[in-house]
């Protein structure tokens, strides 16, 4: 098997043919696709969404749009309702493995996605993926990843990759429940010595380079990343200064905290934080080296929104799956 496209790929291809003005979004009734969704209509494009969740509260995108299923058990249905399309602005994954939906399923289904878009003669395909994707990743969220970049730069579809490490703004889940928890708790833990290093992009700084990744001729693969790297201590203690906590930062060996992100997971109900998550994050997956690629200080954001963040607790599981 090739390795997973890990720099951008230098393939000049033609123009596009007369573009249609259509462009799709999957998951444009959640977080990532929300954003892009909003601000191509905004520019004056007709948008259309597949998704999951065709019953949920739908955020405002400014004005409506159609809806179709992701039926990845329906090719033949999946590739209609990308017909006329010129552009795939694709966010769909999932963050963990829940029921019968896993990180494999989460890429084959990937595949039968691009593999419908070319048959549909979709123009062009921007991906989401994450940093730091590789096949031989010990975790499956990052290698599975690394497949989903493979199908796509296989399937022959002109394409871009766009990999954040972590979003922030909007009604973002990460950020909110840290400071959910700070503002309740006379105690916040962080695993290890905290020292690793968080390299968030604004959700909206994602949007702007994904559709100037729209517009592109070439196949490219670009961090999707922001100016600052703040290590996640000073993040927690960013977020305890913004929301006015007191309360107290500790350090606690790193494998206990997986197992207190559990205890308190099944308390709310929810996944706070996975194994997995934790130790990509202290491995250093979370941040990279390179330019900012987005413009959005996360200090700033904090600062000008910290009256509102950690409110209401964000439920991941009520989201994405009821």
């Amino acid at each position: 098997m090739n390795p997973a496209p890990t720099s951008p790929a230098h393939f000049q291809r033609s123009d596009l043919p007369t573009d249609s003005g259509l462009d799709v979004v999957t998951g444009a009734f959640s977080y990532s696709g929300a954003a892009i969704a909003r601000l191509l209509l905004q520019q004056g494009r007709r948008v259309r969404t597949l998704t999951g969740h065709p019953n949920r509260a739908h955020p405002d995108l400014g004005q409506p749009i159609e809806a179709f299923p992701l039926a990845f058990d329906d090719p033949t249905a999946l590739a209609a309702s990308l017909t006329g399309v010129t552009t795939l602005y694709n966010t769909y994954w999932v963050r963990f493995a829940r029921g019968r939906l896993d990180h494999e399923q989460a890429v084959a289904n990937s595949r039968t996605l691009f593999h419908a878009a070319r048959r549909a003669g979709v123009q062009r395909v921007v991906h989401v993926s994450i940093t730091h994707p590789t096949i031989d990743s010990p975790y499956p969220y990052f290698r599975c990843k690394a497949f989903v970049e493979r199908s796509l730069a296989e399937v022959g579809v002109p394409y871009a990759i766009l990999r954040p490490a972590i979003l922030f703004g909007g009604d973002g889940v990460l950020l909110n429940n840290i400071a959910w928890l700070l503002r309740r708790l006379p105690v916040f833990a962080v695993g290890g010595n905290g020292s690793y290093r968080i390299r968030a992009i604004h959700l909206d700084d994602l949007a702007g380079l994904a559709i100037a990744a729209g517009r592109n001729r070439d196949d490219m693969i670009l961090d999707a990343v922001g100016p600052e790297r703040p290590t996640f201590l000073e993040l927690v203690a960013q977020i305890r200064e913004a929301v006015g906590s007191r309360a107290r930062i500790v350090k606690l060996p790193g494998p206990l905290l997986p197992v207190l992100s559990g205890a308190l997971g099944l308390a709310l109900r929810d996944v706070l934080l996975t194994r997995d998550e934790y130790h990509a994050m202290a491995e250093g997956l979370a941040d990279t080296e390179g330019p900012p690629t987005g413009s959005t200080r996360l200090s700033t954001w904090l600062t000008e929104h910290g009256d509102r963040l950690g409110i209401e607790y964000a439920n991941e599981l009520r989201r994405h799956f009821t």
